[in-house]
């Protein structure tokens, strides 16, 4: 019998993604990912590989190409029994 995944941890964030202008302008939201996800590695305490990006924040920080992400991204971050943590952008 499989187990089912609980939520057991919900958070708000508003990430700072302002270092993520220091790198190439060709690299910029792929580094911003990055941020996102050391960010909430090291405040809920898992793994960066444990933190799952959601498709809207992706998009998001994708929306204005590679160049230019935006300045701060406002999330919301569950974190699961399993110890997968969801990132997904607050509406």
């Amino acid at each position: 019998m499989s187990e089912e995944k609980k939520v057991v941890l919900t958070r708000e964030y508003i990430i700072n993604l302002r270092r993520a202008y220091v790198v190439s302008r060709t690299k910029r939201a792929k580094y911003a990912v990055g941020l996102v996800r050391r960010f909430i590695a090291r405040h809920l305490k898992v793994d960066p590989k444990a933190v799952k990006i959601g498709q809207r924040l992706n998009m998001a920080i994708w929306s204005r190409s590679i160049e230019k992400p935006p300045r701060k991204v406002h999330v919301v971050v569950e974190k699961y029994s399993d110890g997968v943590v969801k990132v997904e952008l607050k509406e």
